[in-house]
């Protein structure tokens, strides 16, 4: 390579290990966001200039092996193999070097310009985990680099072997060694791998995924040789032909080439890491022993989230009004300007009381909780929490059916329900990701709590606004939550037995090291990548709703408006479920953003033309009340706002996951349906003893 041209790395590493680390401290804000060809995956790809030379840098999403399944673990494994960088940098952790030395041996079979990062130095150091690096670099004959990323440690060295392995690649590295039987099906397969993937990938690589027999990755490598389906035909062909000729019949091949590849990691690991007792390790088993505790775990996680949930409620309340009032003096200035400026009054109303109003309602409601919710998410994730959420409901969610790992998508629904769907991509099974992704809105999200806050404070806790009614509000959303999980476990087991039969899949979750969270990227990280996005989805849809919504409200025929006449069609069927028809038609005029239905039912209840907010809870009781409204249609009206339809938002989101009408369809109905159920039943009984 001369020494003026670009320089393109790859960055690759287990989950956890601090690769993205590693990433910002070196392209610092030159990176930007996008997709894989061809696949729903995102990426990180940024730069740097070192020595007058441009160096990009491709963050791929965390794998802990080649072998993988998921959507994100294929994807690295497909850039890996067919990105043709010219450096490969695998970022292991320090502290258990052992389990990450098996992607970076198989990253040294497709590339031996491999450099090793050892971050996390200072863990291990804590940990009294000692690594003789010299040993290791005689053994896998790579360079091998120390880091401590957080603290910016070994980053210019780091810098230095990247540009150096650019200017002089390796042309060998470490050899994986397998048994006798795996050695000889691979020779025999070889010519087979030479006359179809030669030049695009190592060649005894390429026999042993031949191999192996993994068809996704099979199919792959064909794809990038441009095989057409004869060639494809003719290849099965010929590597069955000669594993028949040499009498070559191996039992789950990908098994016994996945326990080598651990064996040599053990073996390579075994003379250059030295581990003793350490204060930390001990200090992480008894925390382990708490928050994964039989007895223990389940109410700290409920804990935990009682809290979060308080200073949401709580810190939410003051910056919702603020906005609030911003927005309303930005509509009056608005609505002045378009009338000095000859707007007519009916489209001046439309969009400032119709498109800027709703725009501000969501706006005000949505961005203060969830720029206080992300952020304490992110906090956990950061310290190392969420894996031990994953890992208490691991047991529940394998009963119901489905994987472990949706648990840490149903988690993610908290803040967003579409942020759940995406977060389904984590899981390998394809019938156990699209249980995750139906049944990702029984849980309710940030524009679900205001509903649900507003209504839990009137009708069972009361008006006030003390620490005592703040609680219990967070308390009652806990309520609410843990009938959501409950639900969400039921409709997984339902799924389970009947539209998406199988086996509950296992799997490996890491349990990281406790470590202290970054609040700077925590705070940047979760509002940029959270919170803005959720947000710039709900206010895109948020627009063209506040216009049907002000035509509905504005409208009329033969002296009632379309909003009367729907309200009054829809008001048996709202009754049969404990509520009323102008409460029914709020929530199919939220599908666009569900934030929108309590201000909907302001606007029906006091026949206005308009979205109008109420001065207080105070005032919203009284008028509810008013109308009609008990206890019981609270409870109603809760539990509906829990189970019904998801917003477009996600609607939009599940389609483009599954690409397929009918479970896009199956996740509207299937919530929609318990909520029906439950609401029918809930009015039935309550009439009964009524």
């Amino acid at each position: 390579m001369a020494n003026n041209s670009d320089i393109r790395v790859t960055l690759v590493g287990n989950p956890n290990v601090g690769k993205s680390t590693v990433f910002n401290a070196l392209t610092g804000l030159k990176q930007h966001t996008g997709n894989w060809a061809g696949k729903t995956v995102s990426n990180a790809q940024g730069e740097y200039i070192r020595n007058g030379r441009k160096v990009i840098m491709y963050d791929l999403p965390g794998t802990y092996s080649l072998m993988a399944h998921s959507v994100e673990e294929r994807a690295a494994r497909s850039f890996i193999a067919f990105g043709k960088t010219d450096v490969t940098v695998v970022v292991c952790d320090a502290s258990c070097l052992e389990r990450n030395l098996i992607l970076a041996l198989q990253t040294m079979e497709i590339t031996p310009n491999v450099i090793l990062c050892i971050n996390l130095m200072d863990e291990a150091k804590k940990k009294n985990i000692a690594i003789d690096t010299d040993k290791l670099q005689k053994e896998l004959n790579v360079p091998i680099i120390k880091t401590a990323a957080r603290s910016k440690k070994g980053l210019d060295e780091l810098a230095d072997a990247i540009e150096q392995a650019a200017d002089s690649p390796l042309t060998e590295s470490y050899r994986l060694s397998y048994t006798k039987e795996i050695e000889t099906a691979a020779g025999a397969l070889m010519p087979v791998a030479e006359k179809y993937f030669g030049g695009l990938l190592p060649v005894r690589f390429a026999a042993l995924r031949l191999l192996e027999g993994n068809r996704d990755f099979i199919n792959e490598m064909c794809e990038q040789a441009g095989l057409n389906e004869e060639q494809k035909a003719e290849l099965s062909r010929e590597k069955s032909a000669i594993l028949e000729q040499n009498d070559i019949r191996i039992e789950k091949p990908e098994d016994k080439i996945s326990s080598c590849t651990v064996l040599n990691a053990e073996s390579v690991c075994c003379e250059a890491v030295t581990k003793k007792s350490s204060r930390k390790t001990r200090r992480d088993g008894k925390i382990d022993r708490i928050l994964t505790g039989r007895f223990t775990a389940v109410p700290i996680m409920i804990l935990m989230l009682t809290v979060i949930l308080w200073i949401t409620v709580v810190g939410a309340n003051y910056p919702s009004s603020l906005l609030s009032g911003l927005f309303g003096w930005i509509e009056e200035q608005l609505a002045a300007l378009m009338s000095s400026i000859g707007i007519p009054d009916t489209i001046n109303s439309m969009l400032t009381e119709g498109v800027f109003r709703v725009l501000a309602w969501v706006v005000a409601v949505m961005l203060p909780p969830m720029a206080i919710f992300f952020p304490l998410f992110t906090l956990l994730e950061d310290f190392g929490v969420l894996p031990r959420i994953a890992f208490n409901l691991d047991k529940y969610f394998k009963k119901a059916g489905a994987c472990g790992k949706q648990a840490l998508s149903m988690c993610m629904s908290l803040g967003c329900n579409a942020c759940g769907v995406t977060g389904a991509r984590i899981i390998d099974s394809k019938r156990e990701r699209i249980i995750a992704v139906l049944t990702s809105s029984m849980v309710p999200c940030n524009g679900k709590f205001p509903i649900i806050i507003s209504l839990f404070s009137i009708f069972i806790i009361g008006t006030g606004a003390g620490i005592f009614e703040n609680m219990a509000a967070a308390l009652g959303l806990v309520s609410v939550l843990v009938i959501g999980v409950a639900v969400t476990l039921m409709c997984s087991k339902l799924l389970s037995a009947t539209l998406l039969k199988g086996e509950p899949s296992s799997f490996t979750i890491e349990l990281p090291s406790y470590r202290r969270p970054q609040i700077g990227k925590v705070l940047v990280r979760s509002f940029l990548d959270r919170t803005l996005f959720v947000l710039g989805r709900a206010v895109t849809v948020a627009a063209p709703a506040g216009l049907i919504i002000w035509i509905i409200a504005n409208v009329s025929i033969d002296g009632s408006t379309l909003l009367s006449i729907c309200t009054d069609f829809l008001d048996p069927a709202g009754r049969l479920l404990g509520m009323d028809g102008v409460i029914l038609f709020a929530f199919i005029l939220g599908f666009p953003a569900n934030e929108t239905v309590v201000p909907i039912i302001i606007m029906a209840y006091a026949a206005s033309t308009s979205l109008s907010d109420t001065t207080g809870t105070a005032q919203l009781a009284e008028l509810l009340t008013a109308n009609g409204w008990t206890v019981m249609t609270a409870i109603c009206v809760i539990l509906f706002s829990m189970f019904h339809f998801p917003c477009s938002t996600t609607c939009l989101t599940i389609y483009k996951e599954t690409k397929s009408i009918k479970w896009t369809a199956a996740a509207v109905i299937l919530p929609t349906a318990v909520g029906v159920v439950l609401c029918m039943a809930l009015n039935a009984v309550w009439m009964m003893f009524a």
